[in-house]
Formats: C-alpha cells, sequence, structure tokens
C-alpha cells in the first residue's frame, strides 16, 4: 500500500446509513464498506469493539488485495488481468481478518448435512450470499492447510498471466475448479458427517411452529388459556412482528399467522432490526419492540388485545434501543441502548414516569438484559470479560438495588440471550461453547454467585441446527428459534426439562464479582500526527466521454466529469458536448453545464449554469435550432425515508429559430413534486408496496409573453402481493401540458404501450392504464461450456393488459395490447424484457402477434 487510507467511521449504524460516499441505500446486514474509487474505507460502530476491529481488518484487506493487484500489473506492464471473483475478495477478507466462527460453522453443517453445499463450479447459485462469503473463506483456509499459505498470495502474484481467474487457479493450485470441488466437498462431508451419530436435527425431536420466512425472537403469551407466540420475522419481504397460536404444524400444513405491526413500508417503522433485538410481552398483552423512527430507534408499547400502538418513546442521546423486556410488575423496560459516542449500556425505563435509569456506563458492549421473577436481578450478556478482548461474551447477573455485577458464566465464548424460567430456578441461554449454538441451563442462578460451589452449566440441546433466543413457556416448555435447512425456523420443546436425563453437565469454577476486566489501550497522543476539521477538498471521482452517430443530426460527442469530497457531502457535475454538423457551428453549438449538489444535511440541494445549443425536433415544431442560457435551483425535504418534496426552480433566455420564424424569451420554470415509494423489489422490479410521483410546474416568459403553458404528471403505481414470489401490479399515468408553446410528450414502447413502435405516439395529453400479473416462470437455467459454466435465475413472466394513447386538442379513442412477458436479469445490472402478444383498438383485434425486446425494470 503506497498511499494514505481514508478511514470514516460513524459512531452508529443509523449514522452510516445516511453517508452519501456511496449512493442508494445501506440494508441492516452491511457492517462496512470499501469504496473503490477513491479507496476509502468506511465502517460504523455498534457498541462492540471487537466487532469494529473485525470489520476494519476486513475492509482494509480488500484496500491491500485492491493495491497488490494494481501493483502486479503494473510491474509486468498490463493494463487489465483476470481481476478475482467476488468469492475470492470477500473470502479472503473474512480469511485473514478473524477465524472461523459460530455463524460460519452454522450456515456450513446445514448446507453439507442437507445437500445443497456448492463449490467454486457453481459459485454463481450463490454469488453475493451471506453463504458465499463463508465459502470464499473456508475455500481459502482448507488451501491454506493443504497447499500452503504462500498459495494464497501466489494467486494474485499470477493473474497477470491470464484472461480467466480460474486459469491463475489452476496454475497456482493445480486443479481445475471442478476437480478442486471434488476433493474439497468430500472433505466437508468427513468432517460433518460423523456428528450425525451423536447430535439430531431439532426438527426430528422438536416440534415446528413457525417454519416459512425468516423468523426470530420468539415472545410466549398467554391470553385466557390460548397460547400465543410472537415472533420477529421477514415473511414477505418487509419486516414485520407476527403471532400465531402455539400449536405445532405438520410437515404440509399451511401456517396461520397474523401480522400485528407490518415494517418497513411507514415512517413510523422503518426497521425492526431482526437480527439483533428482541421483543417481550406482559400477562397483560402489552408488547414492546424496538424499530427506527425518523432520526432514531423508538421505543414502542403495543396492545395486542385492543391490536394497536399505545405509546412511543425516544430517548436523547440514545441512537440506537435494542432487546426491551418487560419487568414482573409489568410497569418497567429493561433495555440495552446504543449512545450517541458509540457506547452501549442498559438502561431501565419506568413507564409510570417516563424516568430513564442508566445501569452501565462503559465501553463493553452490553445487550439482551432479562428480569429475575422477582425483579431485584437482571441477567445479560456481555464482553465485560477477560475474553472479551478477543471476542467472547458471557452471561452476568446485576444485583439493580445495589449494582453489583457477578459471573454467571465464564469463557472463551459466546453466550446470549439469557431468560429466568418462570419459577426463577433455570436460567437457559445460548451458546457456541462447544463450536456452534445450542442451548445450555444453569439451575438456581441467584444462589449461585452467593457460593463458593462450582457453577453447573448444562447442555441441553445437542441438535445439528444452531439454536438461540430461548423463551419459556408456562408449563416449562422451552420456544427458541433454529437455522435448519436454509430457514430460521421456530420451534418447541414441549419437554424441555425432562431432558436433563441426557444433558451434558459443565462445571466450572468462577470469578464470583466481574472485577477483572480487560481494558483498551488509547492512542498515545505522540502518535497523533494533527487533529484538524474536516476540510473540503475535492478530487475527480470519474471522467467519461460519449460519442454518437445520428443519421440526422450528425455526429456529437462529449464528456462529463464528476468531483466530490471525501464525505461525497458535496458534488460538482461537469458536462461539456458539441452537435456540431460542420466546423463553422463549432462554438454555435457548444454545450456546457455545471452543477454543485449539497448533500450533507437533512435539506438537499443544488445549483448550477447551463448553455445548452444545438438542433432538435418534435413534432409541433418539426427541426429548430435553440440556444438555450440559464441557471437553475433545486430542493429536496425528506419527510421520511420513504417520503419527500421537491422543488425545482429554472430561469433561461431562449433563443429559437426554425424555418424563417424566430423567437426570443426570458423563461421562468417552476415545479414542485410530492414524491413516495415504500415499494419491496424482486429479481426483475417491484412486487409490494407504491410509488407515487405527482408533479405540477408552470413555464412562461416574464418579458415578452411569448411562452406559457403548465405541465402535470400523476404517476401512481401499486403492487398487490399475491404469494411470496407474485403480484398483481397496476400503473396509472397521466401527464398533461396545456399552453402556449407548449412541449409534446412521447409515447410507447416496451416501457409504457407495449406492442407499439417506441415514441410513435405523441400528444400533449397522455393516459396509460397498465396491469400486470408477476410470477415465477424458471428459477434457475445452467450452462456449462467447455471453458465456462453460465447460470441464469430468477427468470420472471407476466401476463399484462396495456390501454392508454396520446393526443392534442381532441380526446383520441384507447388503444390496447396484451399478451405474455419474460424478464431475464442478466449480470445482475440489467434486466432484458420479452413481450409477445396482440395489439387492439378496443373495437378489433389485431390478426397477427408483436414481439417486442427490449431492457429495463418492470414499472
Amino acid at each position: 500500500v503506497t498511499r494514505r487510507i481514508p478511514l470514516i467511521f460513524y459512531s452508529s449504524h443509523l449514522h452510516f446509513q445516511q453517508t452519501n460516499i456511496t449512493p442508494g441505500f445501506i440494508p441492516e446486514g452491511v457492517g462496512g464498506f470499501f469504496e473503490f474509487m477513491k479507496g476509502r474505507v468506511v465502517v460504523p460502530s455498534n457498541g462492540s469493539l471487537t466487532r469494529f476491529k473485525r470489520v476494519l481488518r476486513h475492509e482494509l484487506v480488500h484496500v491491500f488485495m485492491h493495491s497488490k493487484i494494481i501493483n502486479v500489473l503494473s510491474t509486468h506492464d498490463q493494463l487489465e488481468g483476470a481481476y478475482p471473483p467476488l468469492w475470492y475478495i470477500e473470502g479472503l477478507a473474512e480469511f485473514w481478518s478473524g477465524g472461523w466462527d459460530a455463524q460460519g460453522e452454522m450456515v456450513f453443517k446445514d448446507a453439507v448435512l442437507n445437500n445443497y453445499i456448492v463449490g467454486l463450479d457453481n459459485m454463481y447459485v450463490i454469488n453475493g450470499t451471506f453463504m458465499m462469503y463463508k465459502v470464499g473463506q473456508n475455500v481459502l483456509s482448507y488451501i491454506s492447510k493443504k497447499y500452503g499459505d504462500d498459495k494464497i498470495l501466489l494467486m494474485m502474484e499470477n493473474l497477470w498471466k491470464h484472461k480467466r481467474f480460474e486459469e491463475c487457479f489452476i496454475e497456482t493450485i493445480g486443479l481445475n475448479y471442478k476437480e478442486f470441488d471434488k476433493e474439497y466437498i468430500y472433505h466437508l462431508k468427513k468432517h460433518f458427517y460423523p456428528l450425525l451419530a451423536d447430535n439430531d436435527f431439532n426438527s426430528q425431536v422438536t416440534e415446528t411452529i413457525v417454519r416459512d420466512g425468516y423468523n426470530f425472537k420468539p415472545v410466549y403469551y398467554n391470553d385466557a388459556g390460548e397460547e400465543y407466540v410472537v415472533f420477529a420475522g421477514n415473511r414477505t419481504g418487509y419486516s414485520s412482528i407476527y403471532m400465531k397460536k402455539l400449536e405445532p404444524l405438520k410437515l404440509d400444513e399451511k401456517e396461520k399467522v397474523e401480522t400485528l405491526v407490518k415494517g418497513e413500508a411507514s415512517s413510523d417503522f422503518e426497521a425492526f432490526h431482526i437480527f439483533q433485538s428482541k421483543i417481550d410481552v406482559t400477562k397483560d398483552g402489552l408488547l414492546t419492540f424496538v424499530s427506527k423512527s425518523g432520526e432514531t430507534d423508538a421505543l414502542y408499547i403495543y396492545d395486542i388485545k385492543k391490536r394497536k400502538i399505545i405509546n412511543k418513546h425516544y430517548f436523547e442521546n440514545l441512537v440506537g434501543i435494542s432487546s426491551p423486556s418487560w419487568a414482573p410488575d409489568g410497569k418497567r423496560i429493561i433495555f440495552s441502548g446504543l449512545s450517541v459516542s458509540g457506547y452501549k449500556d442498559i438502561y431501565i425505563f419506568d413507564t409510570n414516569d417516563n424516568s430513564l435509569i442508566k445501569l452501565t456506563n462503559d465501553f463493553y458492549d452490553d445487550n439482551d438484559p432479562s428480569w429475575s421473577p422477582d425483579g431485584n436481578y437482571i441477567a445479560f450478556s456481555s464482553d465485560r470479560t477477560d475474553y472479551g478482548r478477543e471476542g467472547a461474551s458471557n452471561i452476568f447477573l446485576m444485583n439493580i438495588n445495589s449494582g453489583e455485577i457477578y459471573y454467571l458464566t465464564y469463557g472463551n465464548q459466546n453466550d446470549q440471550s439469557p431468560v429466568f424460567s418462570p419459577d426463577g430456578q433455570y436460567l437457559t441461554y445460548s451458546s457456541d461453547r462447544r463450536g456452534s449454538y445450542n442451548i445450555y441451563m444453569i439451575k438456581n442462578p441467584l444462589k449461585s454467585v452467593h457460593t463458593d460451589e462450582p457453577v453447573k452449566m448444562i447442555k441441553m440441546t445437542h441438535y445439528i441446527g444452531a439454536t438461540f433466543d430461548p423463551e419459556w413457556t408456562d408449563s416449562g416448555g422451552l420456544l427458541y428459534g433454529t437455522f435448519e435447512n436454509m430457514r430460521f425456523q421456530i420451534r418447541l420443546d414441549p419437554d424441555f426439562l425432562d431432558n436433563q436425563k441426557q444433558a451434558e453437565i459443565i462445571e466450572q469454577n468462577i470469578i464470583p464479582r466481574s472485577d477483572h476486566l480487560w481494558t483498551y489501550q488509547n492512542i498515545e497522543s505522540a502518535s497523533v500526527e494533527s487533529r484538524k476539521p474536516y476540510m473540503r477538498k475535492f478530487q475527480l471521482d470519474f471522467a467519461q466521454t460519449q460519442v454518437s452517430q445520428d443519421p440526422i443530426f450528425g455526429t456529437s460527442g462529449g464528456a462529463q466529469l464528476a468531483f466530490t469530497d471525501v464525505l461525497g457531502n458535496d458534488q460538482y457535475y461537469l458536462l461539456i458536448y458539441n452537435n456540431a454538423r460542420v466546423s463553422s457551428d463549432f462554438w454555435k453549438s457548444f454545450n456546457i453545464a455545471v452543477t454543485k449538489f449539497s448533500l450533507g444535511k437533512r435539506v438537499n440541494y443544488a445549483y448550477g449554469a447551463y448553455r445548452f445549443a444545438g438542433y432538435y425536433y418534435n413534432p409541433a415544431d418539426m427541426y429548430y435550432h435553440e440556444d438555450r442560457l440559464g441557471g437553475f435551483f433545486m430542493i429536496s425535504y425528506p419527510l421520511s425515508q420513504f417520503s419527500r418534496f421537491e422543488f425545482n426552480q429554472n430561469l433561461s433566455y431562449s433563443d429559437k429559430d426554425w424555418f424563417y420564424e424566430r423567437r426570443n424569451a426570458y423563461l421562468n420554470s417552476s415545479f414542485i413534486s410530492y414524491i413516495h415509494d415504500n415499494s419491496i423489489w424482486s429479481v426483475s422490479g417491484p412486487i409490494d408496496g407504491q410509488r407515487i410521483n405527482i408533479t405540477l410546474g408552470n413555464t412562461y416568459d416574464f418579458a415578452y409573453s411569448e411562452v406559457n403553458y403548465i405541465t402535470g404528471l400523476i404517476d401512481i403505481r401499486k403492487y398487490f402481493r399475491l404469494s411470496l414470489r407474485s403480484a398483481y401490479a397496476v400503473r396509472l399515468l397521466s401527464l398533461f401540458n396545456e399552453g402556449k408553446e407548449v412541449r409534446q410528450f412521447y409515447f410507447g414502447g416496451s416501457w409504457d404501450l407495449r406492442g407499439y413502435r417506441r415514441w410513435s405516439l405523441h400528444g400533449k395529453r397522455i393516459f396509460l392504464l397498465s396491469q400486470e400479473l408477476r410470477f415465477p416462470f424458471i428459477d434457475l437455467i445452467g450452462i456449462r461450456l467447455p471453458f465456462i459454466s453460465i447460470g441464469f435465475n430468477g427468470i420472471r413472466g407476466a401476463l399484462f393488459f396495456d390501454a392508454g394513447n396520446a393526443w392534442n386538442d381532441k380526446r383520441e379513442g384507447l388503444l390496447g395490447s396484451f399478451g405474455l412477458g419474460v424478464r431475464l436479469r442478466f449480470a445482475q445490472l440489467l434486466v432484458l424484457r420479452l413481450d409477445m402478444g396482440r395489439r387492439t383498438d378496443f373495437k378489433t383485434i389485431s390478426s397477427s402477434n408483436f414481439t417486442q425486446f427490449f431492457f429495463g425494470w418492470d414499472f
């Protein structure tokens, strides 16, 4: 690495998601990224220093690999080579940033023992998934142990020689992908198959309660003798909170699940943090949960019996909240809170007077607090242990009256989600002490911390699949989440305590109080070169050119350049092009535009100036030359993650010349828009939610009154979910221009009125009603060629019916089309569209079929 690396840290994931360094939305599962254009590393804190260090190492491996490859290619005078595939890029970052963990063990055991493991030859099946990260890590670990650690680096050293990475792999290892997979997958089977001798699939010995989708954080609720499980999950694309009767599911039985709170579709419930935040419910049916709402997380109280939210609480200086738990009195809530400074501590919230008490105050990562039945103690998971520096977490007990903290477990493992039995005689938790997560139990936890006797930890389950988030029922059964056969399910062991006869007892002498805490070493001031306020320094992000040839307008060419600061908050764009047809028109047809975007605050704005000149065409004026000089200002104000208002103001001088006429005008254009989008997308387009764009504007000549027209746009798209992968989609589009020297709209083609030649219809007014039934068509097609294997997945089908037209003063009759479409997502970037059908004027139907091939997402 021959340059200084910009490291950009955010104190919470919520702030990290708002970064302007990369465009677009950052999902909750992204823990950091390396940006290739300027080599920036961007990492958020989540309260865990160990996790923070792991992610930072991961991203810095990307920096090293990228620099290494550039150096190798330049050393051998190569402009490009066989750049590594994603499995190697992410696998290397995982392999060099940390060891194998329980999550990797979880997905690998499940994949091997359920026979869906893939090797390098079929990596396209899992490309981009968490499974791909772990397969890449495991493959490189296997190569390191069998062929030597030097082979990992040698693959990068050999890149300059080859056009494909597999050729580099063959030279380095001596095997092609297929040959390597044969020995590698055999190695995995030999490693994991013996586990079946002493461990069970929990689906064989327990009851399935919730099967479909991704389901987490079960909590037990008894309503007048009717038993329910309330849980968080993602079953349709939106993370939500659900409720289901506590009844075992038969193998092919359809689940009857009620949605209590639908998330990720409104500003109140933007994200439920279903992977890390538990929920809880009182005996009276008061459910507490956490959701991102606006700038921070909010704590909610929901009345299950009334099916409505009764309270919503924000807390000053707390950005994140997780795992709220009710006290036995039903008045206090304990939770883990992430402060603005990036520290995660435990808090008690009293619903009587809305007071907040901070129980811990340090840099340790405190999670999953749970009350004892007497209300005097809480159990929680924390890395405040001798092993915490390496990422371990143990279970602790706190006396909330005295503030004393005691160890309940001690060791180099991850112990999580402690919960007391209803009588307080037992405490269960999930631990990876034996390599993968299983359920452990401690008898008489409140007494054990006051005696010198060894604490007895009992390994209650011996399951192949990982088990987590245990929750007691009134009858002594245990609910828990599990990962099995590629699904996060919820299961019930109704005879949990009877398993003690086959359980493994682990006795451990532990330190009675947590006096021995690890600390981190501060960066000494002598090693800090300087402390400076942030200064905006702009660098070129990209420069792209374009040359086009048109049979009417001839050749045109130009370039676009973008400059941004390190944080991406301020951006400059420069556009230059020329469409002169003869050299004497060079300056007459010279075009330039400069735009500045400011994205650093909630209110985004942009302004700029331009000069556009050249020959144009529209149906009303035919061919004409226009020279326009002006400036503009734009502002965007977000109401929430899903909605915003926009305002655009444009002032310009226009010199228009056509045939023997000439018109000069000083134009003012003002537009205001409301935009809403809470849609969920499938592989080829939206499948749930809605999208709205309503725009109204006016353009007029304030000097000579030569131009004056009103423009309107209504674009409403609604998606009705029919199943997990199918939907009925409706789009209503209305455009109008009315006034003096109006611009006409173009219409027709694959993106709107299908079956008609692209832009073959035009007018001052446009109407379109488009309907589409979207469904899965082909899940996967694999093509194996002698030199490469290609897979096409997620091919979707559509039955469509379109109706619309364009007109000027007199409304024309409707035109329509109907038929069948096929959508193929190509290279994860482009959707190829093929539509076949017939046209109609709603009086007759055409006798011949049309076929239209184009590209673009479904509406």
